[in-house]
C-alpha cells in the first residue's frame, strides 16, 4: 500500500462516456483540497462506447487517473471488485458513474472514517428521477432482504460507500463469484455507520440495470445471505405431507361410510397440486446448486483487456 495515497476512488463504468469526464471534474472539486493523495480508478467493464477512449484521455492528463479495461462485460459487481483489488488508498470509496450518487458526499464519509469507522455507507433518504415501480421494488426488497438474511443489511443503502483498512482487507479475503457487495461488507462487522443523502437523477444515458438485472441481482442477495429459500421447501413439503395425509384419512372414512364417487376431479388436482410443489422444491435446489457449481470451477471473477498501468494484471489477486 502506497503512503503517499490516502483515498482511492473506484468507479465502475458500463456504457458511460458522457459521464466520464463531469465524474472527474467533479471529483476533483469535491477532493482536490481534502486528501493528502487521491487516486481514480474507472473500471471500463467491457462498454461498447467510447468511455474507454474517455478514460485513457484523463489518464493521460492526470497520472491521479488510473483505468482497467476489462476483456468483456463482467457485470458490475466483479468491476467494483476489480476496482477494489488494484486500488492503492489506505481508504476507498465505491461510486458509480452516472453521478446519481454525488461526489459532494464523500468529504461526509471521510468525515465519519476519520472518527474512527471502517465503513460508512450512503444511505437514501430520497430518490430521485426513477418510476414509481422502482422505488416501490426496491423499498421492498431492501426490506425483505433485512428480514430473512442473518446479516445486518441497511435499508435504502447501495455500494456507495467508504472502506478503511481493515474492512477492505476483510473484503479482499472473500473469494466468492456470485458477489453482492453491499452485503459482503455488511457481513465483515467492524464499526459501520450511515450518512444519509439524497440520491439525484441520472446525469446523461440509460439506467444499466433493467428488471430482468434487477431479478437476477436479487436474487443473488437472497441465495448468497439466506437459506430461508431451503427452510421453505422443508416446510412446504411437511404442510403438503400432513395435508395428504389427513386428506388419506377423509377418504378412507368416507369410503368405510359407503360414500364413493368416480373421484377423477380431486385425484387430478391432487396429482398437479404436488407436482407443482415438487418442481418449484426442485427449482430452488437447483439455484443453489448452480452456485455450487460455479464456485467449485474457480474461474477468475474478471479478466483485464487493457489498462492505463504497464504493471497491471490480467488475472485478479488469488483468493483463498
Amino acid at each position: 500500500m502506497s503512503d503517499a495515497i490516502e483515498l482511492s476512488v473506484v468507479i465502475p463504468v458500463f456504457n458511460e462516456e458522457e459521464n466520464i469526464l463531469p465524474m472527474y471534474e467533479r471529483l476533483r472539486a469535491a477532493l482536490d483540497d481534502l486528501v493528502r493523495g487521491l487516486e481514480i480508478i474507472y473500471v471500463d467493464d467491457g462498454s461498447r462506447d467510447g468511455s474507454w477512449a474517455a478514460i485513457e484521455e484523463l489518464a493521460t492528463k492526470d497520472q491521479r487517473v488510473r483505468g482497467i479495461s476489462f476483456a468483456r462485460n463482467f457485470g458490475h459487481q466483479a468491476a467494483v471488485t476489480a476496482g477494489v483489488d488494484h486500488a492503492q488508498g489506505e481508504a476507498v470509496v465505491l461510486i458509480d458513474a452516472d453521478l446519481q450518487d454525488p461526489p459532494e458526499v464523500i468529504p461526509e464519509l471521510i468525515a465519519r472514517w476519520r472518527e474512527g469507522y471502517d465503513v460508512v455507507y450512503a444511505q437514501r433518504k430520497k430518490r430521485q428521477g426513477e418510476s414509481l415501480f422502482k422505488k416501490l421494488t426496491a423499498a421492498l426488497f431492501y426490506r425483505l432482504l433485512h428480514r430473512i438474511t442473518d446479516v445486518s443489511i441497511p435499508v435504502d443503502t447501495g455500494d456507495f460507500r467508504l472502506m478503511g483498512p481493515r474492512a477492505l482487507a476483510a473484503f479482499r479475503a472473500l473469494p466468492e463469484r456470485n458477489r453482492f457487495i453491499r452485503g459482503m461488507v455488511s457481513w465483515i462487522g467492524f464499526r459501520q455507520v450511515a450518512v444519509p443523502y439524497e440520491r439525484h437523477a441520472r446525469a446523461a444515458g440509460e439506467t444499466k440495470y433493467p428488471f430482468r438485472k434487477m431479478l437476477r441481482f436479487a436474487l443473488d442477495a437472497i441465495t448468497s445471505f439466506s437459506f430461508l429459500p431451503l427452510r421453505l421447501s422443508t416446510f412446504l413439503g411437511l404442510g403438503v405431507s400432513v395435508f395428504a395425509f389427513l386428506y388419506i384419512i377423509v377418504v378412507l372414512i368416507l369410503k368405510f361410510m359407503g360414500i364413493s364417487w368416480p373421484g377423477y376431479t380431486s385425484l387430478m388436482a391432487s396429482i398437479l397440486f404436488l407436482g407443482g410443489v415438487q418442481l418449484v422444491m426442485i427449482g430452488m435446489l437447483g439455484e443453489y446448486l448452480a452456485r455450487v457449481f460455479d464456485e467449485v470451477k474457480r474461474r477468475p471473477l474478471y479478466l483485464v483487456g487493457n489498462s492505463t498501468s504497464k504493471k497491471m494484471d490480467v488475472l485478479p489477486p488469488q483468493r483463498d
